[in-house]
């Protein structure tokens, strides 16, 4: 059973109404009075929770009648649109972390790195991008102090709001940043565009990457503090990894270093509430909300939050007949396995000294030489729809595992990175502190700690593969590397041949989908 918290959390999702759904003035007030706009539902203090409700649902939810029907996000399969399926996909697919057999639109091209303006999972993550940058805007415009004072709030009632209005900013701020790491330079609204029919601008990298910057180091100061706030919505600690990672990718985007930045604020996650969780294994379980260290959970459940999309796709995909799926409470799918390379990354992939590998490799081939078959490739065993006391979660179908979207080992590792890449703030024995901390929790013991030598940046690469695989990590970080499209690294199936091949450096990012460049002459697009 999910504690309260996630309860009155996802229970705000439950019937709420589409609010893109509202077109022209959305300030006008209905002859009918069963008709709902924001001249109506903002009226109401308690409303305010429930479109934020709507907000975070985005992220877990595909529409408005539980796993299918009446979806939110059209021109894809419903439950392909899942924005944390979708995103995954962009991420792990796309690498040596994970293969698909299946055939759905899109899938072949994108773990093939064969992709164009048309991929279908593409225009899901873009769609999902926008969709909850709608719903951010028009919450955020809603929720403006004068709107608050014109309708005769309390005092308590406006500092309620206010704080679900930071909060929203903050995730309208995590799919910018998701949308200038996927697709650089894109079309860009906030509140203060009016609402109706118009073709955006297209903001450059570098504006964008200030608005984010800009809007985060506000909303430092306005966010609960960390660990305070209802489990599944945000604190300042989720603001200060986005920031993190902003300032860590920053070569990428604007190409200026921001590694003393990015150093600043992993020290403040670091020095905060949160912790690691010494054990590994808990933080991708039933009741990983009791886990320590997840700093920004995409909340699941497997009676009260059901979607196709989610750890529900990743652990379900990954389980096969022969892994006896029911004694860990999942439904298994069979479609899903590591690659070699993966595998490679670990010097023991037994569990007997780190703990992290958990691999089922029998009856299956290290190589995945077939993309069509599963048995080529070992499966994945880290997601188990069970607790941490062996029972099993509420659903086979819809599992009760959070995904832990933010979590404290990052930044770990991130203040390591940063440091060998010359950001200024920590020690050398600070960075080399940090990487064993992830480390000790990984062996449960000493013995996994690396020495001074062994600090560097090939090895952070490494070990942000053992650490957060199949977590979404990977494109990213194969890009900060320089290691993405280059033939220094290759994987396979990388460019669509077993053995592997560079890439054209435009892969290092998604182009605009070719229904938005085709509907908006505004934009331009870059390298395809």
């Amino acid at each position: 059973m999910k504690r309260k918290n996630i309860t009155k959390l996802i229970a705000f999702t439950c019937g709420i109404w589409l609010l893109t759904s509202c077109i022209n003035d959305l300030d006008t007030v209905p002859l009918d009075k069963n008709i709902i706009t924001s001249a109506t539902i903002y009226n109401k203090a308690e409303s305010y929770e429930q479109v934020l409700a709507k907000i975070y649902g985005g992220l877990s939810l595909t529409g408005q009648t539980g796993p299918h029907g009446n979806q939110d996000v059209l021109g894809i399969d419903e439950g392909a649109s899942n924005y944390i399926r979708a995103y995954w996909y962009m991420q792990d697919i796309t690498t040596e972390m994970a293969l698909w057999i299946w055939n759905d639109p899109g899938i072949p091209q994108l773990q093939t790195n064969l992709w164009t303006p048309s991929n279908e999972v593409s225009l899901g993550m873009y769609s999902r991008i926008y969709y909850q940058i709608a719903l951010a805007n028009e919450f955020i415009r809603e929720s403006a102090p004068e709107k608050l004072s014109e309708r005769g709030f309390s005092e308590q009632q406006k500092s309620t709001i206010a704080l679900y209005r930071a909060e929203a900013r903050l995730l309208r701020a995590l799919s910018y940043y998701h949308a200038l790491d996927f697709y650089g330079s894109v079309p860009f609204v906030t509140e203060k565009d009016k609402v109706g029919a118009f073709l955006p601008p297209q903001i450059s990298k570098a504006d964008l990457f200030t608005y984010i910057e800009n809007e985060l180091t506000e909303l430092e100061e306005l966010l609960a503090q960390p660990l305070t706030n209802v489990y599944g919505r945000i604190d300042r600690a989720s603001a200060w990894m986005l920031l993190a990672k902003l300032y860590l990718n920053a070569k990428v985007y604007i190409n200026t270093d921001k590694y003393t930045e990015a150093i600043a604020y992993c020290k403040k996650i670091i020095n905060s509430a949160y912790e690691l969780e010494p054990d590994y294994q808990k933080l991708f379980l039933a009741d990983n909300h009791n886990a320590k260290g997840i700093i920004f959970p995409v909340v699941a459940d497997g009676i009260n939050a059901q979607s196709w999309g989610g750890v529900t796709m990743i652990a379900c995909s990954s389980w096969a007949s022969d892994m006896n799926p029911s004694d860990y409470g999942i439904n298994a799918w069979g479609g899903n396995r590591a690659r070699k390379q993966l595998i490679d990354k670990f010097p023991d992939i037994t569990g007997a000294t780190d703990k992290r590998p958990m691999f089922y490799t029998s009856g299956r081939t290290k190589t995945t030489d077939e993309i069509s078959e599963f048995k080529n490739g070992y499966s994945v065993m880290k997601y188990k729809n069970i607790t941490s006391t062996g029972q099993k979660g509420s659903n086979i179908e819809h599992l009760d595992i959070d995904f832990p979207l933010f979590r404290m080992a990052d930044a770990y590792l991130m203040l390591a990175e940063a440091y060998l890449r010359g950001g200024a703030g920590a020690t050398q024995q600070e960075a080399l502190n940090a990487v064993n901390a992830v480390r000790d929790r990984a062996f449960g013991n000493t013995t996994g700690r690396i020495t001074v030598s062994e600090l560097t940046l090939d090895f952070i690469l490494d070990e942000r593969a053992r650490e957060f695989y199949w977590e979404g990590y990977r494109r990213s970080d194969l890009v900060r590397f320089g290691k993405f499209t280059s033939g220094d690294y290759l994987w396979e199936w990388k460019g669509g041949v077993f053995e592997g091949k560079p890439l054209d450096n435009k892969y290092n990012h998604f182009p605009i989908p070719a229904s938005d460049m085709a509907a908006n002459p505004n934009l331009k697009q870059d390298g395809y």
